[in-house]
């Protein structure tokens, strides 16, 4: 196991809640009545965009923060996703204010727009330019469902299978040919000071031993910080990118759109979570590990059993 029992766990756990959350936000969205707002609304179209132009797409994104990555353009790259992921979080708040403030529903635009920006903006604030584990994450379980809220109104069932296998080969590549990805994540973790995905810090046994015995030998705050930076403690860090989070959101909502139901959704969902759950568990300490080839291989497994069913 890559790693241990209770940090596991909450990963998987993150995952599900996300999960859960972007069926809820793909459900409110679903409903013609209720508009995306900030103007992502997508034009009307008679057939869903091309899983083509969507990889397009994503190859020109992964392209351009190359770039930027190489002229170390950080200031950039922190600005375009503060953007990004206020304009995610929105998102997923107009769903839940909607749901749960009865007066929200009465505000017309701009107001709502600017009631969601009131707690989005600083949310988007701490998670890019302050390092606050809790907010990261926090955050990070709303971003994706509203991002996939998007791109379930542009793709269909062969669409989204064409993607799903598009991208487990990049991320192949990316993580076993190139190691591209083990350099972005250390990239955004070490020069960006954020990362895209669910970050979780830990230490080994040893090491809560070693601050353990710190603590009970240096009651001064400032002497005990002290003494733990000469100690050197080796903190381990668990993650999940959040291409592994969205895209298995994105497939439920696409099967959630093409039944009119929530059963071959949550199929999806649950076989995604079961392939991750597997990954993890067969994983090895030290090693990275392209979770989307397993992810897909869980989602195509759900996709037969909802065609067997339904």
């Amino acid at each position: 196991m890559k790693h241990n029992t209770q940090i596991t766990l909450i990963l998987v756990s993150m995952f599900v809640i996300t999960q859960l959350i972007g069926l809820f936000v793909i459900d409110f969205y679903n409903n013609k009545d209720n508009e995306l707002p900030f103007g992502m609304e997508p034009p009307e179209m008679k057939q869903e965009t091309s899983p083509i132009w969507i990889l397009i797409s994503f190859t020109i994104a992964i392209s351009l923060f190359f770039i930027l990555i190489k002229i170390k353009a950080e200031r950039f790259i922190r600005g375009w996703f503060f953007l990004v992921t206020t304009i995610a979080i929105g998102l997923t708040l107009n769903v839940i204010f909607s749901k749960l403030i009865p007066s929200y529903t009465s505000l017309t635009m701009p107001y709502s727009s600017l009631a969601i920006l009131v707690v989005a903006l600083p949310l988007a604030y701490i998670k890019i330019f302050k390092r606050h584990v809790l907010v990261h994450n926090f955050t990070e379980l709303i971003i994706y469902p509203g991002i996939a809220a998007v791109f379930v109104s542009l793709l269909n069932v062969l669409g989204i299978i064409i993607v799903l296998l598009a991208i487990s080969l990049y991320d192949i590549w990316a993580v076993w040919k190139s190691s591209f990805m083990e350099k972005m994540a250390k990239y955004q973790i070490n020069k960006l000071r954020f990362f895209t995905g669910f970050f979780v810090p830990y230490v080994g046994k040893k090491q809560r031993k070693k601050i353990k015995t710190l603590k009970q030998k240096y009651k001064s705050k400032k002497t005990l910080e002290k003494y733990l930076k000469k100690a050197k403690i080796k903190v381990n860090l668990a993650i999940l990118g959040g291409g592994d989070v969205i895209f298995p959101i994105i497939t439920a909502g696409v099967f959630y759109k093409v039944y009119s139901s929530i059963w071959p959704a949550l199929i999806i969902s649950i076989s995604a979570t079961l392939a991750l759950a597997t990954l993890f568990i067969m994983a090895r300490k030290g090693k990275y590990y392209p979770a989307m080839p397993f992810l897909t291989i869980g989602m195509y497994l759900g996709m037969i059993i909802n065609w067997l069913i339904f």
